[in-house]
């Protein structure tokens, strides 16, 4: 279930990744640390939804 897991991060975590930038520049943050952090955060986030949807996935095969 781990490598099913670490594929599913490479994939949540850009999305998760992408939200938070977008709702940074929306709120009117264009500058460079706000965006990082946002990132940062996504990719953060993105570890423990990457793993609940690789169990429900894993959980139904």
């Amino acid at each position: 279930m781990f490598r099913l897991a670490l594929l599913m991060y490479s994939f949540i975590s850009a999305t998760l990744a992408g939200i938070a930038i977008v709702i940074v520049l929306v709120a009117g943050y264009g500058t460079t640390m706000p965006i990082i952090y946002a990132a940062i955060a996504g990719f953060i986030a993105a570890l423990p939804v990457a793993w609940l949807v690789a169990k429900k996935v894993a959980s139904l095969s």
